[in-house]
């Protein structure tokens, strides 16, 4: 005869009373303790007793039980973005990300890849997050902005090429990344310059602007410019290379350091010696870029510190009525290499 197992019993999920009892404290003092509260000053053994109760009783705060007490939460949401950045923005963002949890903040990716403009801003609106972050993906508009503010987000700040009304900005000229590359190889007596314009999605939002950037460099000089559609894929760098000497160019502006490793190793597999028929210039300033033979030049973006966004976010959020701030994200400047 079968018997039915038994079902194991429920665990009753762990109270800030629990945490208080165990720790011999009031639930005040675990409400300030477990919510960094500056306000108020609490020993550091007190503080101490309270966090290993925490721990030992698998007690986590509320976080909204925590927001309607403050009237707002404490997340910055940064809409989850498909755009294959590469490693000089992943370390930003990074660095971003860590600055804004030192300073007690929760940071919440959002996946609505498909929204744009003023649906995005209500999707997001939505959530009730403190502060937004639109890495430029989506290009808000002054709407987006104020329907943003009037959920409740303090701080609505956009990374991009342009400022947004009503936001405070940090403006990502792309623009700049091409022109430098293409006047450094004019300087370098180059007439007739390809650019790589990756076909993968997303990245149209950096190529397009990176490829104006050298158009507008190359009419200074009366240089010829040909954009060159390349996936990052061996066969795609390969199946460029072969036609490359009927491309008549001398140059190319690779997009970035990957792009530019990809299509050199292709045109060296081509017996198209770099740099005397044909130079390659990269971005990023990759490590790798230095280790290859012949060394690749490119184009360093200095961008403002990770650190310096999540002050900003926080200073806005303390002072949400305070006048837009713009600020330059970037700045670029050509590495002269072998390759050139």
């Amino acid at each position: 005869m079968s018997q039915t197992p038994e079902q194991p019993l429920e665990r009753s999920v762990p109270t800030s009373a629990d945490v208080a009892r165990l720790a011999g404290v009031s639930r005040a003092t675990v409400s300030y303790v477990l919510n960094n509260t500056a306000a108020v000053r609490i020993s550091e053994p007190t503080r101490r007793r309270v966090r290993e109760a925490a721990e030992e009783l698998g007690y986590v705060p509320h976080a909204a039980a925590r927001s309607l007490r403050a009237g707002h939460t404490r997340m910055v949401l940064l809409p989850g973005t498909h755009i294959p950045v590469g490693p000089l923005y992943s370390r930003f963002l990074g660095e971003f990300q860590s600055a804004l949890r030192r300073l007690d903040y929760t940071v919440v990716q959002y996946g609505g890849i498909g929204l744009d403009g003023d649906e995005a801003a209500r999707a997001w609106a939505e959530l009730r997050p403190v502060a937004v972050v639109s890495l430029g993906e989506v290009t808000l508009t002054p709407h987006g902005v104020d329907v943003l503010k009037r959920s409740g987000a303090r701080a609505v700040i956009t990374l991009g090429p342009r400022r947004v009304e009503g936001a405070h900005s940090l403006v990502m000229d792309q623009r700049e990344v091409g022109g430098c590359a293409v006047t450094h190889l004019i300087g370098r007596g180059r007439r007739s310059i390809g650019v790589v314009m990756p076909e993968e999605h997303g990245l149209r939002m950096f190529c397009e602007p990176r490829f104006e950037g050298a158009r507008n460099a190359a009419a200074c000089k009366g240089a010829r410019i040909e954009p060159l559609p390349m996936a990052y894929e061996v066969e795609s760098a390969q199946a460029l290379a072969a036609r490359w000497r009927s491309l008549r160019l001398d140059a190319v502006f690779a997009y970035n350091d990957e792009y530019a490793m990809l299509l050199m190793r292709a045109l060296q597999d081509e017996g198209i010696d770099v740099p005397r028929e044909s130079a390659v210039v990269g971005a990023d300033d990759l490590l790798l870029g230095r280790l290859l033979r012949p060394r690749l030049s490119t184009v360093a973006i200095d961008l403002v510190a990770g650190r310096r966004l999540a002050e900003l976010v926080d200073r806005v959020v303390r002072d949400p009525g305070s006048e837009p701030e713009h600020h330059d994200l970037m700045t670029a400047r050509p590495v002269h290499r072998e390759s050139s």
